[in-house]
């Protein structure tokens, strides 16, 4: 099995196209399917549903992708060790976010390290925390700044951030308001709620203070980032659980803590593979967040 092999079928893979793929890889569309042919042989397995509009991966291929994700992140790791050994710091880092992450600045820390480390190509994504710790522990993403996991696993490694208490937003009309004193989630159960989306580490943080009190609620205005959030509750279409520090972004909505027996309910995390696996650029950055660049 070479290589080549490898990057030209998990290209396929992303782009679900081989037109797509092959315009990405510079190579031509008959040359590409004639390698993945030659991978479909060696494994005697077809990797791909074909049809006219596109491609979609078997279950073998699914298979495939987790190991060949794992194994082109391993030899973009060594390629970038050599050179780091060599005192040039090349190649990419990828790096994954929520939005509005507590303790660390990312667009300040990205600057500061491509002033350090201008020959390395920074990618971000910004997506939920479940999906985030997924694409590390994968090798498609160097390192994210995520809600923290429970615990370490054998792909995945946390570095703690920050942690801070949870708060409720609401109109400075609302009942909750006008009492202006710290609630507990037993007192929110019939509240229309505005939340994220389930995937995002706030609503993780939230979801688990309510199931540890017993409390059920119903999130009635989902959305996925901060701003639409908080332009529900300043219209007072429903309150929000939300950390701490979201509050200083709007301040004319009413912040009221939550007693809900955590001081740290909302904890992030650096998300990193296990240290044999970390790149050169992860480790850059990472030094340069202990510094207090970010």
């Amino acid at each position: 099995m070479e290589l080549r092999h490898l990057q030209h079928f998990t290209a396929v893979a992303e782009e679900q196209h081989f037109t797509r793929a092959a315009e990405r890889l510079m190579v031509s569309q008959s040359g590409l399917s004639a390698s993945i042919r030659a991978l479909e042989r060696e494994l005697q397995s077809a990797l791909f549903v074909r049809t006219t509009r596109r491609v979609t991966l078997t279950e073998a291929g699914r298979a495939l992708l987790r190991e060949a994700e794992r194994i082109l992140a391993g030899v973009r790791a060594a390629h970038e060790a050599v050179a780091a050994v060599q005192g040039v710091l090349r190649g990419t880092l990828s790096l994954g976010t929520e939005q509005c992450i507590a303790g660390v600045n990312v667009a300040g820390l990205l600057a500061a390290f491509r002033r350090r480390h201008p020959d390395v190509e920074i990618r971000l994504r910004q997506t939920g925390s479940g999906a985030l710790a997924e694409e590390v522990a994968a090798g498609r993403l160097d390192l994210a700044f995520a809600y923290s996991p429970q615990a370490d696993t054998g792909q995945l490694r946390s570095v703690p951030l920050a942690g801070e208490p949870m708060t409720v937003l609401c109109h400075p009309t609302h009942r909750l308001a006008a009492a202006g004193a710290a609630v507990a989630p037993r007192e929110l159960g019939g509240e229309v709620f505005v939340d994220f989306h389930p995937d995002w580490g706030p609503r993780r943080a939230t979801d688990a203070a309510f199931a540890a009190a017993g409390v059920r609620r119903t999130v009635a205005l989902e959305v996925n980032d901060v701003h639409s959030l908080l332009d529900l509750v300043d219209e007072n279409l429903g309150v929000a659980v939300v950390p701490r520090h979201f509050r200083d972004k709007r301040p004319s909505l009413t912040a009221l803590p939550v007693r809900c027996g955590d001081e740290t309910a909302y904890a992030t995390a650096a998300l990193l593979p296990p240290q044999q696996s970390t790149s050169p650029a992860a480790r850059a950055l990472m030094a340069l967040l202990d510094t207090g660049s970010g």
